[in-house]
């Protein structure tokens, strides 16, 4: 039964990886312009073309379908493998920069990280490379995708928070959201007020927001994120290459005659 399930599992992977046949790349930048802006610890969405794709987007209410974690080096060859993903094929592997050549992309920084939290950032990812995809997800998300359910909004991440649970399975986002929960990074978490039982303005027990050190910091569970996460979190930093690099308007050369 085991087995006959992964044959399933990996039939339909192989048709929710299929890419669609309309799509738009934005930017058109070389991707060496990439490797020189991407540092070690970045993490790079991708807007995938995908069947899968689609329905990540529908589920999230987001242009980005996928992440992947840069491990470096900065500058180097975008045909050597540098991103670690979670591919719904092979699994947790490394890729080079130029498998994403056609698609849109941004990156996403983490702010204030030593030399000491990126390398244990980079080695839990690097630890879990030949992990499998979890593929109960894939059944999950065909179902969703076939059913093209009207989902409200506020349930929409509970469903992809789906899965088998077993440590050696993963998916793009909750493998790196765990590498970032490793070295207490936050990306979207809870916050909580301590209840210090001090009077309140008015004499009236109760709390006192004083500063940050009244309120304590709760991590979600790893299988609620979702790649726009990266992107919508306070503690990323979005950088573009294109403005990174230098980038002057009176440069551009503009095509005479009515826009098109």
């Amino acid at each position: 039964m085991l087995a006959i399930t992964r044959a399933l599992g990996r039939r339909l992977a192989l048709y929710l990886n299929k890419p669609l046949e309309v799509y738009e790349r934005h930017d058109p930048l070389p991707l060496h312009k990439f490797m020189q802006t991407l540092e070690p610890g970045d993490i790079l969405l991708v807007d995938g073309n995908s069947k899968i794709s689609t329905a990540i987007k529908y589920l999230t209410q987001s242009t980005w379908s996928h992440a992947c974690l840069f491990v470096g080096p900065a500058g180097g060859d975008p045909d050597v493998p540098s991103l670690i993903e979670a591919d719904l094929i092979e699994g947790v592997i490394r890729v080079p920069l130029s498998k994403f050549n056609a698609f849109n992309l941004r990156i996403c920084r983490p702010v204030g990280i030593g030399a000491v939290e990126r390398k244990a950032l980079i080695s839990f990812a690097e630890d879990r490379l030949g992990y499998r995809y979890d593929l109960k997800n894939v059944f999950d998300l065909m179902r969703y995708l076939i059913q093209n359910p009207a989902v409200p909004p506020r349930f929409r991440r509970k469903l992809i928070a789906l899965g088998s649970g077993e440590p050696t399975r993963a998916i793009c986002s909750t493998l790196i959201a765990q590498a970032f929960q490793s070295i207490a990074y936050p990306i979207l978490p809870r916050k909580a007020v301590l209840d210090l039982g001090a009077p309140s303005a008015d004499g009236v027990g109760g709390v006192v927001i004083t500063s940050d050190v009244d309120i304590v910091y709760q991590h979600r569970h790893f299988t609620y994120f979702v790649p726009r996460d990266f992107d919508l979190s306070p503690y990323f930093q979005v950088v573009k290459p294109t403005l990174e690099l230098g980038f002057d308007y009176r440069s551009i050369t503009w095509q005479s005659g009515p826009p098109t």
